[in-house]
């Protein structure tokens, strides 16, 4: 007798919940990670994590969102990065096949892991004892890294890869996510405006706001936060307003999350750090609470003191209309040997209203 489909999803779910409330009880790791360690915060990453997705997964009303926007070459893009613009090829032809194919090519001085919805790897962002005064030139021989690795160790000529911290390291990341909804909570339904910053405060005011205080965020989760910008996304980018400032978390958010042992945290703005009107032109300041010296004060805590990674340019709109404030994400970045970044397609399966 066939068993009807009802019935089927039925014991799945109870299944997968039996087997999520027996695996639920594996720890997750915690630091201090193994001297010379490269994966940072995604140590985490493993059966605790998977069983935490396991109801999510099991779920019939789960819906999958994709957290990423459509790349194209007329799509917002980053002033950091080469330009972005593939180019179609005509269809080829093998002789004496009955084959037909179609490619594209990137242009010169393409960096695709710098643009779109993209992922930073550790050795993106590294840092100086003190600042450079911006005479002669920069002291990179002296620049240092996440675990304490070097220069000579990460990048030892301009023309390496990075020999340590680079995508090569980044394990998949299956975990549950949590989604923070600042545009409704601190912009009152309205788009944050650039430069604002998110605090330790807020997160934790937006948790107990979305019904999540009990739950809280755990060791391993990926946190969202959609502040709204990502509405200023548009392809064609006319207006070229995206990339030129945004708002973003705090240092002290930053330091909050840390403690949290998140995994990665991901925005739907260009710099996960706020960035004031004039600020990337040397003309505006960076968030009141950054140290001195470090405007970008959110990626280097989080990716060279933490081992935290990035999800920049994430699209959030549909689960924020959907209050999908819990899910499992499944983040999957490109395994370019040596790559400070990736284009990632991000997706999270969750329940709407829940």
């Amino acid at each position: 007798m066939t068993t009807m489909p009802h019935v089927r999803r039925f014991v799945g779910a109870v299944l997968a919940t039996l087997c999520a409330t027996t695996l639920a009880k594996t720890p997750i790791p915690a630091p201090p990670w193994p001297a010379g360690d490269e994966r940072g915060m995604a140590n985490a990453i493993g059966p605790g994590t998977y069983a935490r997705c396991a109801p999510f997964l099991a779920n019939p009303k789960a819906r999958t969102y994709e957290v990423s926007h459509l790349r194209s070459g007329t799509m917002p893009m980053s002033p950091f990065a080469g330009n972005y613009a593939p180019k179609p090829k005509a269809s080829a032809t093998i002789p004496g096949t009955a084959h037909a194919f179609n490619a594209e090519t990137y242009n010169e001085n393409v960096e695709p892991g710098q643009q779109g919805t993209q992922f930073d790897a550790l050795g993106h962002f590294a840092y100086f004892k003190s600042p450079w005064d911006g005479k002669g030139a920069p002291p990179l021989d002296g620049a240092l890294y996440y675990g304490g690795f070097t220069q000579k160790d990460v990048k030892p000529t301009p023309d390496s890869p990075l020999l340590k911290l680079g995508m090569d390291k980044v394990p998949p990341i299956v975990t549950t996510a949590v989604l923070l909804d600042a545009k409704a909570h601190l912009g009152k339904g309205q788009m944050m405006k650039a430069g604002e910053v998110i605090t330790a405060a807020d997160i934790e005011a937006m948790l107990k706001a979305q019904g999540l205080a009990k739950r809280g965020i755990l060791p391993g989760d990926v946190v969202y936060i959609h502040t709204g910008w990502g509405e200023l996304w548009k392809d064609p980018d006319i207006d070229r307003v995206y990339y030129t400032k945004a708002p973003g978390i705090s240092y002290g958010a930053a330091q909050y999350l840390g403690k949290k042992r998140i995994v990665a945290v991901g925005l739907d703005t260009p710099f996960i750090d706020s960035v004031a009107e004039g600020m990337l032109a040397g003309k505006g300041a960076p968030a009141p609470d950054a140290p001195a010296g470090l405007p970008f004060s959110v990626h280097h805590h989080l990716l060279t003191q933490l081992g935290v990674h990035h999800v920049e340019n994430a699209k959030l709109d549909a689960l924020a209309r959907d209050r999908v404030w819990t899910s499992c994400t499944m983040i999957l970045p490109l395994l370019e040997k040596g790559a400070a970044g990736s284009a990632v397609r991000p997706v999270s399966i969750g329940v709407p209203g829940r």
